[in-house]
């Protein structure tokens, strides 16, 4: 007869991952043991056994649960329509309130997924670089004409709109001088209206320093 399945056992998941995440961002993945992770969340080793064979299973659970959800919402997002300015605005926006209250989460995606096998690795990073191409066709859109004469200025802009968009949480401080729609918009700011001086700057340094 097959086991029946709880009716917490989702919110017990659910926890566990949760706590998991802050143990794991806390303590570094390497060094946390399952045993300690127990302690922390109340629970027995037996108990998050049940729900994870191996630390790796729960790492992989963290991440794509996170990551998993972030591309719902920033797809979501960039599926409306928009003008071109006030889509990357919505996509940043989108990711900073996803990242509302999952600092845990984020630091052990950019701490620990490397240390996951290859294959649980390549389905994380292709759920990354879903999101990546929503906010590269998103900031294309804001300079189609200049992006098309220089292709290669698209993935540094790209990636440089998630760095100020990730380490947010590093010196984001709740009650502070800026919150997050505030921030959101600075960085929208930013890449818009930064975005003909960076084109205009290579084409000036091309002119100055011909091949």
């Amino acid at each position: 007869m097959a086991r029946t399945i709880a009716k917490d056992h989702e919110a017990k998941r659910e926890a566990i991952l949760k706590t998991a995440a802050l143990f794991f961002a806390e303590q570094g993945f390497d060094r946390a043991s399952m045993g300690k992770l127990a302690e922390a969340c109340g629970v027995s080793k037996a108990l998050i056994y049940h729900y994870y064979p191996s630390k790796d299973a729960l790492l992989f659970d963290i991440l794509d649960t996170h990551l998993t959800a972030l591309v719902e919402v920033v797809e979501s997002a960039a599926a409306e329509p928009r003008s071109a300015s006030a889509r990357l605005r919505a996509l940043v926006r989108a990711i900073l309130i996803a990242y509302r209250d999952s600092d845990a989460e984020h630091k052990v995606q950019l701490d620990a997924l490397s240390s996951l096998p290859e294959d649980s690795q390549a389905h994380l990073r292709a759920l990354q670089r879903r999101l990546v191409a929503c906010m590269s066709d998103s900031v294309r859109e804001i300079e189609p004409e200049r992006f098309s004469s220089r292709p290669e200025l698209l993935a540094p802009v790209t990636m440089s709109v998630f760095g100020m968009l990730n380490w947010f949480y590093l010196w984001y401080k709740p009650g502070g001088p800026v919150d997050r729609d505030a921030y959101a918009d600075i960085v929208a700011d930013l890449v818009i209206g930064g975005l003909p001086a960076v084109c205009a700057g290579e084409a000036d340094r091309r002119e100055a320093n011909p091949v």
